[in-house]
């Protein structure tokens, strides 16, 4: 029984040490949506939960990456925290998805103030753009800073065999742009309009359903009626000025 009880013992701790360790990784930070279009517009949730059961987490901080610059970066008000986006000076000037030359562009952006208590999470909504049109991924490392001053880096990029890193970072997957939505091509206009000569405006021909107002067959009978009616009236008239004369014939 000591044996049975021994060996109990043993596996109880491996697996409880197997959870310790895997827990970090099943709640680290995340962005969400985790993919968008290159060359467009995106808006993202950084998703952080809160793995501690004695402390909340206080303090989320995003980098940006400098060698796909992102120039314009907003972020979304979130009661009880304040947001502040850190500039700087790139290593060296990059050109953007639509051609333009940076040298400065948002390296990070710092979350405080508020709080994540145990057993809950919060999403940090940011809107930037364009992205790259020559990536295939954004890598943003995070940094969560614990009331109990503890602080744990979501730092680590993905691994190129396809398993998730210890501490992973928040990676926004790019896709091949589909040409639909924000920056979509509308379609060509005329040679005569392109040139910037006016094109003559051609008639519209509707098909109309015999009978119905306006069709050919509903005009020729208003015609017919109009001049039926017209007919009566002169009839009318004609009568009433005969019996108007033969009211006035001096009588023999």
């Amino acid at each position: 029984m000591s044996v049975i009880r021994r060996g109990a013992s043993v596996l109880a701790a491996a697996t409880a040490l197997t959870f310790g360790l895997a827990a970090p990784a099943l709640a680290h930070v995340t962005v969400n949506p985790g993919s968008a279009e290159q060359g467009g517009w995106t808006k993202v949730a950084f998703r952080v939960p809160n793995e501690r059961d004695d402390a909340s987490t206080v303090k989320l901080e995003v980098s940006f990456p400098v060698e796909h610059p992102l120039v314009f970066v907003s972020v979304k008000p979130l009661p009880g925290w304040k947001a502040e986006i850190v500039e700087g000076k790139l290593p060296k000037p990059v050109k953007t998805a639509y051609g333009e030359t940076v040298t400065e562009a948002v390296t990070k952006i710092v979350w405080t103030g508020g709080k994540i208590n145990p057993g809950e999470f919060q999403e940090f909504e940011v809107s930037m753009g364009p992205l790259p049109k020559d990536a295939a991924q954004i890598v943003f490392p995070a940094t969560q800073t614990y009331s109990s001053k503890e602080v744990v880096k979501w730092d680590e990029p993905p691994k190129a065999d396809g398993s998730e890193a210890e501490r992973p970072a928040p990676v926004l997957k790019l896709t091949p742009a589909s040409g639909e939505g924000h920056g979509a091509v509308s379609a060509s206009p005329s040679p005569a309009v392109a040139a910037g000569k006016p094109e003559a405006a051609s008639p519209s021909v509707v098909p109309v359903a015999a009978g119905s107002p306006g069709s050919t067959a509903d005009t020729t009978a208003r015609v017919l009626g109009g001049a039926g009616l017209a007919v009566g009236v002169i009839g009318v008239g004609i009568g009433v000025m005969g019996l108007r004369r033969r009211g006035t014939r001096p009588q023999d």
